[in-house]
């Protein structure tokens, strides 16, 4: 498996990922609800690969896309060492490793350009989740009481983050 940059050609098959892990019902959006056209996605991703504290992160295996992972930076001069994170896992590859080198490539990038913190929501009830992001290193900084509503019932988030010392 190798984890690389996406480029405009894998906006296609990156609406599919993105749709299979929209399917397990831990994401911000319903399954189905979401509909990505790969024009979209492409105009995403090149917009991406111009942002000096941004990127678009896949993990591939034979050319099929396995996972990925959204950095998405800041603007603002006073938030600009901090990123928002979203990952996403084929759900026929979670428990394989895919989101742990997702997120050691990731590190990496992040390292590289100075950032400091590193943050991201997760349901508290996608125990899988939770696990990958304290393996990665994160922490719980807080609850977002009745953040989203999934089928009728009021579920409470987590504030996660890592920071990374000067």
């Amino acid at each position: 498996m190798i984890i690389r940059n996406a480029v405009p050609a894998d906006a296609e098959k990156l609406a599919g990922l993105i749709a299979d892990a929209e399917s397990s019902g831990f994401m911000m959006f319903d399954p189905g609800e979401r509909q990505l056209s790969a024009e979209g996605l492409s105009k995403r991703i090149r917009a991406v690969e111009n942002a000096e504290n941004s990127t678009i992160l896949l993990a591939e295996d034979n050319t099929e896309l396995k996972g990925y992972l959204f950095v998405i930076g800041n603007e603002p001069t006073r938030t600009r060492h901090s990123v928002y994170l979203a990952i996403g896992i084929r759900e026929d590859s979670r428990g394989q490793g895919v989101g742990t080198k997702l997120f050691e490539t990731m590190e990496s990038w992040a390292r590289a350009r100075s950032m400091r913190r590193l943050e991201l929501t997760v349901m508290m009830n996608n125990r899988g989740g939770i696990a990958l992001y304290q393996k990665a290193g994160f922490s719980i900084e807080g609850i977002k009481k009745n953040s989203l509503k999934v089928d009728g019932e009021y579920i409470d988030e987590y504030y996660m983050a890592k920071l990374f010392s000067s």
